[in-house]
């Protein structure tokens, strides 16, 4: 989840602004640039509870290690919350989950060296602490109430108001994993293409990427777990975005959703007011309950727009927001499969020909099903497995035209040998780990900590 936004204070005194904040993202094809983004669960090497934020092994001091590599601290009332270095960061989801939001890089062979470093880096201060890092899409063993709390005022305001609109949105904060990456557009027809495939292909990375079968040590029904947990944390901000395949769709269909997106806060002199389930609408004309007479900024706006979760999410660029946690290679593999998608176009027109007669009710039940199914859903007269391939034959083919090699002269495709592999085997992550937990792991659920850790 975001930091504060730093957007200029520039006060917004018409809707055309908010339309014009989301068309300045566009930029041309020699600047497209490549952010990924990945989290995972911190746990204490000794009892494998997830650290607290406080105390000479919790994850403030785990921050303050990671200082040496040249990480600035980030403070809010006086704890470090944050790390900033080069574009990038290091920020703390709501249970202490460790998130790298990677700086906007030109291709996957950087990005890869930036994830291989940081877990390096935070291999090294962990170790000290007596600390390991898991990753994977929801939490194996701790119960909900067994996670501990950031000390970050948008999450007091967001642990008070989830439970009033969904079931599941407090597992969400508390004990879910992502990786997602972040890619640009050219134009708002580049935009719209790229949002429709990306939306449309967005169960088949939650398919690959499955791996979060177990709840509380016992398995619990699904290969994603956290990909479920959304369809039931707050309707008002989450799900398919049935209108952006409607005609017409653009920059100003996009904000008028996000108008209709209830706030939380606003983030003012260094505090988050509290603005839950109030309107936007209702801030740009000045008549916020919680700020009365007060006009919002566009770093207000680049703050609510953080606070919708579709399962693809634009920003001034596009968040890919459908794949579960995991190792380092599928760290590296998932902007690799939408890049070569996305920054070809060659693949980006392949892939609107696989998805462009899909139904809505297809997409729905692709979106549904996977979270349980995965690559077994069944679609069209095949699986999810076949829709897969589909996609990464092109993706791969996408990746191989950019023709961006490293120096020893190997392209980006490779970055997606896990998940040919993945769907060659018709085996996600979580069926791997359901075989070992059910086999010679004898049904301990503290096996994947020892065995799965970075």
């Amino acid at each position: 989840m975001s930091s504060p936004s730093h957007t200029a204070d520039t006060p917004i005194t018409d809707r055309a602004q908010l339309v014009a904040y989301l068309a300045s993202g566009e930029k041309p094809r020699a600047d497209w640039r490549i952010g990924t983004e990945h989290e995972k669960f911190g746990f204490r090497l000794d009892d494998l509870r997830p650290p607290t934020f406080d105390g000479e092994r919790g994850i403030e001091a785990l921050l303050k290690g990671l200082t040496r590599f040249g990480w600035d601290p980030v403070e809010e009332k006086g704890r470090v919350i944050a790390l900033s270095r080069d574009g990038a960061s290091v920020t703390l989801e709501p249970a202490g989950q460790l998130e790298l939001s990677g700086a906007a890089l030109e291709n996957i062979h950087q990005t890869c060296v930036e994830v291989g470093t940081h877990l390096n880096e935070v291999r090294q201060v962990a170790d000290e602490l007596r600390l390991g890092f898991l990753g994977m899409g929801f939490q194996p063993k701790w119960r909900r109430e067994e996670m501990p709390w950031m000390p970050k005022g948008r999450y007091r305001i967001m642990k008070s108001y989830m439970p009033r609109v969904g079931s599941l949105g407090l597992d969400m904060m508390t004990r879910t994993c992502t990786v997602q990456v972040n890619l640009d557009y050219a134009t708002e027809a580049d935009m719209v293409k790229k949002f429709r495939v990306s939306l449309a292909l967005q169960p088949i990375a939650t398919a690959l990427f499955a791996d979060s079968p177990f709840t509380e040590g016992r398995p619990n029904g699904y290969l994603s777990y956290r990909s479920h947990i959304w369809t039931d944390t707050d309707a008002d901000r989450t799900g398919m975005l049935d209108f952006v395949f409607e005609d017409g769709f653009g920059y100003e269909r996009y904000v008028d959703y996000l108008l209709d997106v209830p706030m939380y806060f606003s983030y003012r002199d260094g505090v988050y007011v509290d603005a839950s389930g109030q309107s936007f609408r209702d801030f740009l004309r000045g008549e916020l309950p919680a700020l009365p007479g007060v006009l919002p900024t566009l770093g207000d706006w680049s703050d609510h727009m953080t606070t919708a979760f579709p399962e693809v999410r634009m920003k001034k660029f596009l968040e890919m927001r459908g794949a579960d946690g995991g190792p380092w290679n599928r760290l590296c593999a998932l902007p690799a499969f939408w890049v070569g998608l996305l920054y070809d176009d060659a693949a980006l027109d392949a892939a609107w020909d696989l998805v462009r007669d899909f139904t809505m009710a297809e997409r729905h039940a692709l979106r549904d099903g996977v979270p349980k199914h995965a690559l077994k859903l069944p679609f069209r007269g095949g699986t999810v497995r076949d829709l897969a391939a589909q996609a990464l034959k092109i993706s791969v083919a996408g990746l191989r035209r950019r023709a961006v090699h490293n120096s020893r002269g190997v392209d980006e495709s490779g970055f997606l040998d896990p998940l040919v592999e993945i769907v060659e085997a018709g085996q996600t992550p979580a069926e791997r780990k359901l075989a070992l937990f059910h086999g010679e792991w004898n049904g301990d659920i503290d096996r994947v900590f020892r065995e799965f850790a970075y």
